[in-house]
């Protein structure tokens, strides 16, 4: 492993050899220089992890080699050099954002405790700085397939939106990718710093729910065994991110909108208020507006969510974006479960691009992985996907209500032809119905559902 590197800018040839010493006695590599220029040139040549700079140079000054480094990489930790007599001018070079002073005559006990500090704040930084590109690259606009005109507006919205703070309404169907997007507007924007929480309203039960965003006392109902800090405390910094705000009961509407206007959060059970700084970005599957006129969603709440409207298409109407889409999920699945796939024939790519994807980029990603891994050999064809299967199923699935059945058998039965359409899988059906996915464990167990 290599040591880190340490930049030592000071005119004296003692001074200098004596620092230069000391970061080698520490186990670091230094590179001196006997004037700014000459450091500046060197920084601009080899990679370091901080700076030693004297205030006072033959050339230019400290502060100037401030300026200059942190053109070059404002990442890396300056540390200046100064006597007694010009601490001020060291107070000035903090403010211009240098990481910290040492005083002359120097204490080489004092300047390799605050250099190895500042080693370890680089590391740090660069920790930092390596999650954040690990981030935009799985999570970034970058990620998102917009081969059609339909997502290039959407990805337009995202960057128009990237310096802004503003709360977000993410519409569109089930499995669109609504939290794809709300996770690139994070990532991309002055709030990538902080935390991304999400929480599915429509997958809790109201009390859960409450508790869940809001947080709760110790003692505040049975089985608060301790305080719960709720969403909106974890993404204080960051964004939180409300899937299905649709299906928010009442009381919970409510107290978002109260949060939304007084920016602070009172948990279940307290009696004070706790001040949080959250950016909102909300999503649903269903027409918010249609659930203003039933009654069933406040309108002033609905204000405050779409104050911008992103709107994702569904995949029929982005079909330029199946096979690109295709690809990513048969790379991925491949690696996944070890599978190998040379070749993917074109009645493959016709077939996925012919079918209309009721669950939408989901719905894809799930017959491509089950292809993958179901195909007999390394060449994926379109009798692999099963779409007819699934039309097939779709097809039979048309329900008509047959006269003198209860209520209890239309819901068995509209229960049992989604299950049937989307192959078992209770997110799709739960996302399909707008209940909770916990609701449709406890119907087909109810039922007595064969799946």
């Amino acid at each position: 492993m290599s040591r880190p590197g340490v930049l030592i800018i000071e005119d004296d040839p003692d001074g200098l050899r004596s620092v230069a010493e000391a970061v080698e006695g520490m186990g670091c590599r230094p590179a001196t220089a006997s004037g700014g220029e000459e450091g500046v040139r060197l920084f601009q040549e080899q990679k370091f992890d901080a700076v030693l700079s004297d205030l006072v140079l033959p050339d230019i000054d400290g502060v100037e080699i401030l300026t200059r480094l942190g053109r070059i990489d404002a990442e890396v930790p300056v540390l200046i050099m100064t006597a007694y007599g010009t601490v001020s001018s060291a107070v000035d070079a903090m403010k211009a954002g240098a990481y910290d002073y040492i005083l002359k005559p120097l204490d080489l006990d004092d300047l390799q405790s605050k250099v190895g500090r500042a080693v370890e704040t680089h590391k740090l930084r660069r920790k930092v700085e390596e999650l954040e590109d690990s981030m935009q690259e799985r999570y970034g606009v970058e990620r998102i397939v917009a081969e059609s005109a339909g997502m290039r507006e959407v990805l337009g919205q995202i960057q128009a939106l990237k310096d802004a703070d503003a709360t977000v309404l993410i519409q569109g169907e089930s499995g669109t990718g609504k939290e794809v997007v709300a996770r690139a507007l994070h990532v991309g924007g002055g709030r990538r710093h902080g935390p991304f929480v999400a929480v599915n309203c429509g997958a809790l039960a109201e009390s859960i729910l409450e508790s869940e965003l809001f947080g709760h006392e110790k003692g505040a109902f049975t089985g608060a065994v301790a305080r719960h800090r709720g969403a909106f405390e974890r993404a204080d910094g960051g964004t939180l991110f409300l899937d299905e705000v649709g299906n928010a009961p009442q009381t919970v509407q409510i107290k978002l909108l109260r949060v939304l206007e007084e920016r602070e959060v009172t948990r279940v059970g307290g009696q004070s208020a706790v001040p949080v700084d959250v950016r909102l970005i909300s999503a649903s599957n269903r027409d918010l507006r249609g659930l203003v006129a039933s009654g069933d969603f406040r309108e002033d709440l609905l204000y405050r969510l779409k104050v911008v409207t992103i709107d994702i298409p569904p995949l029929r109407e982005r079909r330029e974006d199946i096979r690109p889409l295709a690809d990513r999920f048969i790379a991925a699945a491949c690696a996944d479960h070890g599978r190998v796939v040379t070749t993917v024939e074109p009645d493959c790519y016709a077939a996925l691009k012919a079918f209309d994807w009721p669950g939408n980029v989901r719905q894809l990603r799930n017959v491509i992985e089950s292809a993958v891994i179901m195909a007999a050999g390394t060449k994926l064809r379109a009798q692999d996907l099963r779409l007819t299967e699934i039309r097939h199923k779709g097809e039979q699935g048309k329900f008509i209500v047959p006269e003198n059945m209860t209520y209890d058998e239309i819901e068995r039965e509209v229960l049992l032809q989604l299950l049937r359409r989307f192959d078992g899988n209770r997110t799709l059906v739960a996302d399909e119905l707008g209940i909770s996915r916990r609701t449709i464990q406890r119907k087909i167990k109810d039922y007595g559902l064969p799946f």
